[in-house]
Protein backbone atom coordinates (compact mmCIF):
# COMPACT_ATOMS: atom_id res chain seq x y z
CA UNK A 1 0.00 0.00 0.00
CA UNK A 2 2.76 2.72 1.03
CA UNK A 3 6.35 2.52 0.83
CA UNK A 4 9.16 5.00 2.22
CA UNK A 5 12.29 4.73 1.06
CA UNK A 6 15.17 6.81 2.47
CA UNK A 7 13.57 9.77 3.69
CA UNK A 8 15.58 12.63 4.66
CA UNK A 9 14.16 15.83 5.81
CA UNK A 10 15.76 18.60 7.92
CA UNK A 11 14.47 22.01 8.73
CA UNK A 12 16.91 24.81 9.47
CA UNK A 13 19.89 22.77 9.06
CA UNK A 14 18.70 20.49 11.94
CA UNK A 15 17.93 16.54 11.02
CA UNK A 16 14.61 15.40 11.62
CA UNK A 17 14.22 12.20 9.57
CA UNK A 18 17.60 10.44 8.73
CA UNK A 19 17.32 7.72 6.04
CA UNK A 20 13.85 6.03 7.03
CA UNK A 21 12.07 3.51 5.37
CA UNK A 22 9.19 1.77 6.20
CA UNK A 23 6.50 -0.10 4.73
CA UNK A 24 2.26 -0.48 5.53
CA UNK A 25 1.01 -3.15 4.04
CA UNK A 26 -2.26 -3.55 2.72
CA UNK A 27 -5.45 -3.45 5.06
CA UNK A 28 -3.19 -3.75 8.28
CA UNK A 29 -2.48 -1.40 11.32
CA UNK A 30 0.83 -0.18 11.15
CA UNK A 31 1.86 1.65 14.52
CA UNK A 32 4.84 4.21 14.98
CA UNK A 33 5.92 4.91 18.32
CA UNK A 34 8.08 7.55 19.56
CA UNK A 35 8.72 9.89 22.10
CA UNK A 36 7.76 13.49 21.29
CA UNK A 37 9.92 15.47 19.06
CA UNK A 38 11.40 12.16 17.14
CA UNK A 39 9.75 12.93 14.00
CA UNK A 40 6.48 11.51 14.21
CA UNK A 41 4.35 14.34 13.14
CA UNK A 42 6.78 15.26 10.54
CA UNK A 43 6.46 11.83 9.10
CA UNK A 44 2.69 12.10 8.55
CA UNK A 45 2.73 15.89 7.21
CA UNK A 46 5.47 14.09 4.12
CA UNK A 47 3.25 11.26 3.63
CA UNK A 48 0.23 13.63 3.11
CA UNK A 49 2.21 16.52 1.39
CA UNK A 50 1.36 19.21 3.77
CA UNK A 51 3.10 22.53 1.99
CA UNK A 52 6.40 22.96 3.57
CA UNK A 53 6.99 18.89 4.00
CA UNK A 54 8.96 17.48 1.05
CA UNK A 55 11.68 15.28 2.11
CA UNK A 56 14.95 16.39 1.25
CA UNK A 57 16.24 12.89 -0.09
CA UNK A 58 14.05 10.17 -0.65
CA UNK A 59 11.01 8.26 -2.24
CA UNK A 60 6.95 7.84 -1.52
CA UNK A 61 5.28 5.03 -3.14
CA UNK A 62 1.47 4.47 -3.24
CA UNK A 63 0.08 1.17 -4.61
CA UNK A 64 2.98 0.97 -6.89
CA UNK A 65 3.05 4.68 -8.34
CA UNK A 66 5.83 7.54 -7.17
CA UNK A 67 4.06 10.06 -5.46
CA UNK A 68 6.81 12.21 -3.80
CA UNK A 69 6.04 15.10 -6.02
CA UNK A 70 2.12 14.79 -5.90
CA UNK A 71 0.68 17.77 -4.35
CA UNK A 72 -1.92 17.08 -0.80
CA UNK A 73 -5.04 17.07 -3.28
CA UNK A 74 -3.53 14.61 -5.32
CA UNK A 75 -2.62 12.10 -2.82
CA UNK A 76 -6.63 12.97 -1.17
CA UNK A 77 -7.72 11.68 -4.72
CA UNK A 78 -5.86 8.46 -4.18
CA UNK A 79 -7.58 8.28 -1.05
CA UNK A 80 -5.05 9.38 1.47
CA UNK A 81 -6.74 10.71 4.74
CA UNK A 82 -4.71 12.52 7.52
CA UNK A 83 -7.02 12.76 10.85
CA UNK A 84 -4.51 15.77 13.42
CA UNK A 85 -3.98 15.04 16.93
CA UNK A 86 -6.21 18.40 16.97
CA UNK A 87 -8.98 18.18 14.85
CA UNK A 88 -9.26 20.66 12.52
CA UNK A 89 -12.89 22.14 13.37
CA UNK A 90 -15.18 24.46 11.35
CA UNK A 91 -16.25 26.35 14.87
CA UNK A 92 -19.88 27.21 14.55
CA UNK A 93 -21.55 24.56 12.05
CA UNK A 94 -23.45 21.94 12.77
CA UNK A 95 -22.33 18.15 13.33
CA UNK A 96 -24.69 17.28 9.62
CA UNK A 97 -23.07 20.49 7.71
CA UNK A 98 -19.68 19.31 8.56
CA UNK A 99 -19.49 15.95 7.86
CA UNK A 100 -21.67 16.76 4.74
CA UNK A 101 -18.92 19.09 3.32
CA UNK A 102 -16.70 16.06 2.22
CA UNK A 103 -17.42 14.53 -1.22
CA UNK A 104 -18.52 10.89 0.18
CA UNK A 105 -21.49 8.63 -0.80
CA UNK A 106 -22.91 7.99 2.41
CA UNK A 107 -24.91 9.91 4.55
CA UNK A 108 -23.83 11.90 7.77
CA UNK A 109 -25.87 9.66 10.04
CA UNK A 110 -24.28 6.50 8.90
CA UNK A 111 -20.56 7.84 9.36
CA UNK A 112 -21.71 8.78 13.32
CA UNK A 113 -23.03 5.64 13.74
CA UNK A 114 -19.69 4.17 12.29
CA UNK A 115 -18.09 5.88 15.26
CA UNK A 116 -20.46 5.14 18.02
CA UNK A 117 -22.34 8.15 18.32
CA UNK A 118 -26.30 8.57 18.05
CA UNK A 119 -27.14 10.62 15.12
CA UNK A 120 -30.36 11.81 16.85
CA UNK A 121 -28.07 13.36 19.56
CA UNK A 122 -25.71 14.92 17.05
CA UNK A 123 -26.56 15.70 13.97
CA UNK A 124 -28.17 18.74 15.49
CA UNK A 125 -24.99 19.89 17.70
CA UNK A 126 -23.04 22.62 17.07
CA UNK A 127 -19.35 22.27 16.91
CA UNK A 128 -18.24 24.13 19.99
CA UNK A 129 -16.06 23.74 23.45
CA UNK A 130 -19.85 22.17 24.44
CA UNK A 131 -18.69 19.07 22.83
CA UNK A 132 -15.92 16.90 24.88
CA UNK A 133 -12.63 16.24 23.61
CA UNK A 134 -13.53 12.13 22.70
CA UNK A 135 -17.06 13.21 20.94
CA UNK A 136 -14.75 15.65 19.19
CA UNK A 137 -12.20 12.90 17.83
CA UNK A 138 -15.49 10.65 16.78
CA UNK A 139 -16.47 13.45 14.82
CA UNK A 140 -14.06 14.01 13.09
CA UNK A 141 -13.19 10.53 12.29
CA UNK A 142 -16.56 10.04 10.96
CA UNK A 143 -15.38 13.20 8.61
CA UNK A 144 -12.55 10.54 7.69
CA UNK A 145 -14.47 7.77 6.92
CA UNK A 146 -17.17 10.00 4.81
CA UNK A 147 -14.35 10.41 2.15
CA UNK A 148 -13.67 5.77 1.37
CA UNK A 149 -10.20 6.37 2.33
CA UNK A 150 -7.90 4.08 1.01
CA UNK A 151 -4.73 4.79 4.39
CA UNK A 152 -5.97 6.67 7.37
CA UNK A 153 -3.09 7.98 8.72
CA UNK A 154 -4.30 9.31 12.78
CA UNK A 155 -1.67 11.73 14.39
CA UNK A 156 -1.89 10.46 17.78
CA UNK A 157 -5.42 9.72 18.40
CA UNK A 158 -6.01 9.64 21.90
CA UNK A 159 -4.57 12.82 22.16
CA UNK A 160 -6.71 15.32 24.49
CA UNK A 161 -9.57 12.64 24.91
CA UNK A 162 -10.92 11.25 28.29
CA UNK A 163 -10.28 7.98 29.57
CA UNK A 164 -14.40 6.55 28.61
CA UNK A 165 -13.89 7.67 24.69
CA UNK A 166 -10.43 5.50 24.76
CA UNK A 167 -12.39 2.20 23.74
CA UNK A 168 -14.57 3.76 21.54
CA UNK A 169 -11.50 5.45 19.56
CA UNK A 170 -9.95 2.25 19.58
CA UNK A 171 -12.85 0.38 18.49
CA UNK A 172 -13.46 3.39 15.33
CA UNK A 173 -9.96 2.65 14.48
CA UNK A 174 -10.38 -1.22 14.33
CA UNK A 175 -13.43 -0.64 12.24
CA UNK A 176 -11.23 1.54 9.51
CA UNK A 177 -9.29 -2.03 8.88
CA UNK A 178 -12.79 -4.39 8.81
CA UNK A 179 -14.04 -1.92 6.25
CA UNK A 180 -10.79 -2.55 4.02
CA UNK A 181 -8.35 0.40 4.73
CA UNK A 182 -5.02 0.42 5.82
CA UNK A 183 -3.99 2.87 9.06
CA UNK A 184 -1.24 3.99 9.62
CA UNK A 185 -0.74 4.92 13.69
CA UNK A 186 0.98 7.47 15.17
CA UNK A 187 1.55 7.35 19.15
CA UNK A 188 3.77 7.70 22.26
CA UNK A 189 1.04 5.27 24.16
CA UNK A 190 2.45 1.98 24.05
CA UNK A 191 -1.19 0.73 24.47
CA UNK A 192 -2.50 2.94 21.75
CA UNK A 193 0.84 0.81 19.27
CA UNK A 194 -0.11 -2.31 20.22
CA UNK A 195 -3.31 -2.30 18.32
CA UNK A 196 -1.37 -2.52 14.86
CA UNK A 197 -0.48 -5.83 13.32
CA UNK A 198 3.21 -4.33 12.99
CA UNK A 199 5.06 -2.00 15.30
CA UNK A 200 8.06 0.17 14.81
CA UNK A 201 9.59 2.17 17.30
CA UNK A 202 11.13 6.19 15.86
CA UNK A 203 13.56 7.51 17.75
CA UNK A 204 15.91 10.57 16.02
CA UNK A 205 14.43 9.74 12.94
CA UNK A 206 15.03 6.55 12.08
CA UNK A 207 13.10 3.28 12.67
CA UNK A 208 15.28 1.55 15.69
CA UNK A 209 13.62 -1.42 16.52
CA UNK A 210 10.37 -3.34 14.37
CA UNK A 211 7.92 -6.31 14.92
CA UNK A 212 5.31 -7.77 17.00
CA UNK A 213 3.07 -5.13 18.58
CA UNK A 214 3.81 -6.42 22.34
CA UNK A 215 7.60 -6.52 22.37
CA UNK A 216 8.09 -3.11 21.02
CA UNK A 217 5.32 -1.50 23.40
CA UNK A 218 6.91 -2.78 26.50
CA UNK A 219 10.13 -2.32 24.83
CA UNK A 220 9.21 1.58 24.20
CA UNK A 221 7.58 1.63 27.37
CA UNK A 222 10.74 0.10 29.83
CA UNK A 223 13.58 2.01 27.80
CA UNK A 224 12.24 5.29 26.39
CA UNK A 225 10.03 6.64 28.71
CA UNK A 226 13.17 8.27 30.58
CA UNK A 227 15.61 8.39 27.56
CA UNK A 228 16.42 11.51 26.76
CA UNK A 229 18.62 11.08 23.56
CA UNK A 230 19.90 8.28 21.70
CA UNK A 231 23.36 10.06 22.61
CA UNK A 232 23.02 8.69 26.49
CA UNK A 233 20.58 5.55 25.73
CA UNK A 234 19.17 3.98 28.44
CA UNK A 235 18.39 0.63 26.61
CA UNK A 236 18.38 -3.03 27.27
CA UNK A 237 21.81 -4.66 28.44
CA UNK A 238 23.30 -4.85 24.67
CA UNK A 239 23.21 -1.36 24.64
CA UNK A 240 26.60 -1.36 22.80
CA UNK A 241 24.79 -3.04 19.80
CA UNK A 242 21.76 -1.23 20.11
CA UNK A 243 23.78 1.63 19.34
CA UNK A 244 25.57 0.44 16.46
CA UNK A 245 22.59 -0.76 14.54
CA UNK A 246 21.08 2.63 14.63
CA UNK A 247 24.56 3.97 13.66
CA UNK A 248 23.94 1.45 10.72
CA UNK A 249 20.51 2.43 10.01
CA UNK A 250 21.25 6.38 10.23
CA UNK A 251 24.71 6.08 8.12
CA UNK A 252 26.47 7.57 11.18
CA UNK A 253 29.64 6.58 12.09
CA UNK A 254 30.45 7.95 15.14
CA UNK A 255 28.15 7.82 18.31
CA UNK A 256 28.94 7.77 22.14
Amino acid sequence: MLELKNIFYSVDNKDILEGLNLTVPDGEIYSIIGVNGTGKTTLAGIIMGLEGYKPDKGSIIFNGSDITDYSVTERAKLGITLAWQIPAFFEGVTVYEYLSLKDGNGKPEDYLDFVGLNPDKYLGRIIDESLSGGERKRIELASVLSVNPKLVILDEPDSGIDMASIDAIRNVIFSFKKAGASILLITHNEVMASMGDVVSLLCEGIIIKQGNPYEVSNYFKTYCYDCTSMDDPKCEDNEEAMIASVDNLSGKTTRK
